[in-house]
């Protein structure tokens, strides 16, 4: 319901009423900055409505102030802004500042009231003795409402609007004005102005302003630096003392002689001031705008995007990005300066940004998802050897690149669904260097999953039937994709989901297929894959991974954003194991032990991809975890060997020796200084696993294993390939796994047949009261020892004998 308007007073009436007011009070004509004759354009309707229907309260928006991005040091990242600008109280501003403002602007600020009457007239003759505007009589608080408003334009046509040179727009600047005369302190128009005037050097308010200028804060200016910014104000681009140092020394010297004549200073400080130069350049600070001007661009910009993915920010991308840029947040992280340095040093060590291959590591924080540091070789730029490109991201982030094949790493989470399913760490299986798996079925999710030509290979050469932990140590394909095939792949696509692992490129999970446990089941990130080896290493606790830690606003208050987000994805007990498997990786011979360091335990796992598009390392102590890459990230993507790497042709791509490196340099860097870790040792249940005893049916024919084996409730196959044993041709020579190994209730145990080839000749039958034959034949003495000759007296030519 809309209240009853008041009778309308006659418009010409209204008109003559509001002008012989203005005219008092100095507003008429010249106050307005406009020629006598513009008044013929007004009509009395026009001026009647424009004063009558005024509103009176100014609705000044919050002033636009840069966000600061920090480290977790708080050190800076980054600032972010529209308009450069760090607002302070009236007693942070020195008050030789707030004179020099009043002399040049308004030096009868604190005697008129919002309109000064005699600087209203003066500009009035002066405006029309000289047949145009030369003079304007705007007061601070006028010039204070114009800025207002331009402030609060949201789009070009409000802006265009609030700087028209018309009458209407006037007239309203000065009912305004009236109103904020009227609610306000003079102090406090003069503060609000001070933070809100433009200063040029894309500086806003007085305090942006000292900082650029004179690298000092606005509490610290002397006379000659106040004088020079207060004669900014007029024509902050004409007057800036790095482009026009002239203009600016004679602007601020008039500056210093207003501030003289009206009795602020002496005649000795005005002239003393004078003689000072203009503006130290070496002392001139810029400050940087956006993630592109950071020493860190692809942090700060994964980030900015994190913050515009947060709804508190604004109901839409664009408002929180607007929010963001003006609001003068303070923006904590988690990375640390120390840990990025290191990063960046081995990557630089070991890369460079010429290489046709690129390099990118990720480093987390066990237990918290605090990610620490993100370094790749590719510097942030448009130019030739540089990009957009984050390396380290999943694609749905502005500049993602969305990962790549991450190879054998995946066998860890192999690892760990076979432990938490029970099998044992020293299960064996017999795994030939070349495997048939076409047409093999892999349970799923959902089904089954097969391929009708898969024969896959070892890349390594490792033992026959190996254990766990032997085929991790040595990175044996044949042994761990039947692992999986009889863990299943469901368990291991629903504990790596768990651990934040998913398609990069398309936000969706990993395939279910035969080849998942060598990593060809989607691309992944270093921080996808970093954060989730840190679950081992926190012992089984998996957390999001977390780039910004806390959010101020610009009073200081704490505004909520998404915290740590941390849950437990298997048992301590089944991390453990996985530890002990991956930390014999690092151990001599394994295909991580070239890269062990300190005297912490390390776990790590290899990666390397078909046709070695890409190599990993992911490894991780209990204190910090780390995913490296090598990868060419080029379409249509090509082998890395031949390519050029850290400067030379690559003649061999692997996990160990071409991503390692970058692993092991970054690692020792960031953990230098921190205190020795160990991981915990499994206990006997995870090392023994959940088995049933299996009986020994070596020698056996296959009809009488099986059912004996059936007869406990196992599943039997046998292998069609035969093995050198000592058991008859035909029989048993061992089972997989292994009897003394036990295996899992209701397993598939695979019977090796013998092919005798060991087998003992069969012993000649003995007739009675005839002695056998000796084995050297009849009538032939057996043979002796050859005897090794006595050392002579000790001799140089003789180092196997020794001295007498």
């Amino acid at each position: 319901m809309h209240r009853s308007e008041p009778a309308r007073p006659n418009a010409l009436r209204s008109v003559l009423l509001f002008l012989l007011v203005s005219a008092l009070s100095g507003a008429l004509v010249a106050g307005l900055a406009l020629p006598l004759a513009g008044l013929a354009g007004v009509t009395t309707a026009t001026a009647h409505n424009t004063v009558q229907f005024l509103p009176q309260d100014l609705e000044i928006p919050p002033l636009r102030q840069k966000t600061v991005i920090q480290a977790a040091d708080g050190s800076q990242i980054a600032t972010l802004y529209q308009e450069n600008r760090t607002e302070v109280p009236l007693k942070a501003i020195n008050p030789i500042m707030l004179k020099a403002i009043v002399a040049i602007e308004d030096d009868r600020f604190y005697e008129h009231g919002a309109l000064d009457a005699k600087g209203t007239l003066r500009a009035l003759l002066r405006n029309q003795s000289g047949s145009g505007v030369s003079q304007g009589g705007s007061s601070i608080t006028q010039q204070y409402v114009k800025l207002s408003l331009v402030a609060k334009a949201k789009t070009p046509e409000e802006r265009a609007a609030a700087t028209a040179d018309t009458y209407e727009r006037k007239f309203a600047e000065l009912r305004y004005a009236i109103a904020v005369e009227q609610k306000i302190p003079k102090d406090e128009i003069l503060h609000r102005y001070l933070n809100l005037a433009f200063f040029g050097g894309r500086s806003y308010g007085v305090e942006a302003a000292a900082r650029h200028y004179f690298g000092i804060p606005a509490s610290k200016l002397t006379l000659t630096q106040a004088a020079l910014l207060a004669g900014l104000v007029k024509n902050p681009v004409g007057y800036d003392p790095t482009d026009n140092p002239k203009k600016a020394k004679v602007r601020r010297d008039t500056v210093l002689v207003r501030m003289r004549d009206l009795g602020m200073i002496s005649a000795k400080q005005a002239t003393a001031a004078m003689k000072t130069a203009v503006i130290d350049t070496r002392k001139v600070q810029t400050v940087p705008n956006g993630c592109a001007n950071s020493k860190y661009p692809f942090y700060c910009d994964y980030v900015v995007a994190k913050l515009k993915d947060n709804p508190v920010f604004g109901k839409d991308e664009e408002a929180r990005e607007n929010y963001i840029e003006t609001a003068g947040l303070t923006i904590r992280t988690a990375l640390d300066p120390k840990i990025q340095a290191a990063a960046q040093k081995s990557i630089n060590q070991h890369s460079k940004p010429t290489d046709q291959a690129v390099a990118a590591i990720t480093i987390v924080e066990p237990g918290t998802g605090l990610v620490k540091a993100m370094a790749q070789s590719k510097p942030y730029g448009f130019k030739k050897n540089q990009t957009a490109y984050n390396y380290n991201v999943e694609k749905s982030y502005p500049g993602g690149f969305g990962g790549f094949q991450n190879g054998s790493t995946m066998k860890a989470f192999t690892i760990a669904a076979a432990i938490q399913k029970g099998i044992p760490l020293n299960y064996r299986i017999n795994s030939p260097q070349t495997l048939d798996l076409s047409g093999r079925e892999f349970k799923t999710c959902k089904g089954t999953a097969s391929d009708p030509h898969y024969v896959p290979k070892n890349s390594t050469k490792t033992v026959a039937d190996p254990s766990m932990i032997d085929a991790a140590r040595a990175s044996t394909n044949t042994y761990f994709l039947q692992l999986s095939e009889q863990v299943g792949l469901c368990p291991i696509a629903t504990l790596a989901a768990k651990m934040g692992m998913r398609d990069a490129q398309s936000e969706t999970p990993l395939l279910q297929v035969p080849s998942m446990t060598l990593g060809s089941a989607g691309l992944i990130t270093p921080m996808m894959l970093s954060s989730a080896y840190a679950t081992f290493a926190a012992r089984g606790t998996f957390c999001n991974p977390q780039v910004i830690t806390a959010v101020a606003s610009v009073r200081g208050k704490s505004i909520a954003t998404p915290g740590r987000s941390c849950k437990p994805v298997m048992t301590q007990q089944v991390a453990d194991g996985v530890n002990y498997v991956l930390h014999q990786v690092m151990e001599p011979g394994g295909t991580g032990g070239k890269l062990k360091f300190g005297r912490s335990d390390l776990a790590g796992k290899t990666g390397t991809t078909d046709e070695n598009h890409s190599v990993w390392f992911a490894g991780y102590s209990s204190k910090l975890a780390a995913a490296s890459v090598v990868a060419d990230a080029t379409p249509p993507y090509k082998n890395l060997i031949r390519q050029i790497f850290n400067g030379k042709q690559l003649r061999d791509a692997s996990g160990s020796g071409t991503a390692g490196p970058i692993w092991e340099t970054a690692m020792r860097g960031a953990l230098a200084g921190m205190a020795t870790t160990k991981f915990v040792q499994p206990d006997e249940k995870t090392i023994r696993g959940n088995v049933k005893d299996l009986p020994s049916v070596k020698g056996m024919t296959p009809e009488q294993a099986t059912a004996a084996l059936v007869a406990l409730g196992f599943k039997v196959t046998v292998a069609t390939d035969l093995v050198k044993s000592d058991a008859v041709s035909g029989t048993v020579a061992y089972t997989s796994p292994r009897t003394e190994d036990g295996a899992l209730p209701g397993a598939t145990v695979t019977l090796w047949l013998s092919d005798g080839s060991e087998a003992p000749p069969p012993t000649p039958p003995v007739t009675p009261g005839i002695p056998p034959l000796p084995p050297h034949g009849p009538g032939i003495p057996p043979p002796t020892k050859p005897t090794k000759p006595a050392c002579p007296p000790w001799d140089p030519k003789f180092p196997n004998c020794g001295r007498r």
